[in-house]
């Protein structure tokens, strides 16, 4: 696939098949990643595959973490919502956590290594699609709690990404219109 029309035809899929993927494609994925820019060749990326019973393990530390914020955890809404969050990682049947591990370096700047890991996490969501899969990356502030950190063994200053989840796309996805680049361009000559 030409990189601009796998630039142009990447969208977010978060509706996958659940048939596993093979670990060579994850392999590729994962090698794409590491081909981002980087200052100082800090490679501050850290990247973990989830699969099979993983994906319960996480369930459950984002269900610990959505619990201790809630001001009812037994009433039944409150219920429903914790197994609800805890079957977030079974919505595919692989998840690459990413974490930035800024460098040592005393040149580094934090925000550029968080920003060479967003690039490698753009880089991943092409090989992902360029390989006929879909993926999605998630956030949210669950995402960069302390706990998360903490389970991925990040260092104090290491902080989550986000989650790609991977899988078959269970459909095509819609066209859509981007904004011109013409409209939010000055040319500075």
């Amino acid at each position: 696939m030409d990189v601009f029309e796998a630039i142009k035809t990447r969208r977010s899929i978060g509706l996958v098949k659940d048939d596993p993927v093979p670990d060579h494609l994850l392999e590729k994925i994962l090698e794409a990643g590491t081909y981002a820019p980087n200052h100082h060749r800090t490679n501050p990326w850290r990247f973990f595959v989830i699969s099979e019973a993983g994906r319960n393990k996480l369930g459950e530390l984002l269900a610990e973490i959505t619990k201790s914020a809630m001001n009812e955890p037994l009433s039944e809404e409150d219920q429903q919502k914790l197994e609800k969050v805890k079957k977030k990682p079974l919505r595919a049947p692989v998840i690459i956590a990413v974490g930035v591990e800024p460098g040592d370096h005393q040149k580094v700047i934090h925000k550029e290594e968080t920003a060479a890991v967003s690039a490698s996490i753009q880089n991943m969501l092409l090989a992902a699609h360029a390989l006929g899969l879909g993926a999605v990356w998630r956030t949210g502030a669950i995402c960069y709690d302390d706990r998360v950190r903490s389970y991925f063994r990040l260092s104090d200053k290491g902080e989550m990404a986000g989650f790609i989840y991977l899988g078959y796309p269970n459909k095509a996805p819609a066209a859509i219109n981007k904004q011109p680049y013409q409209e939010i361009t000055e040319w500075l000559k």
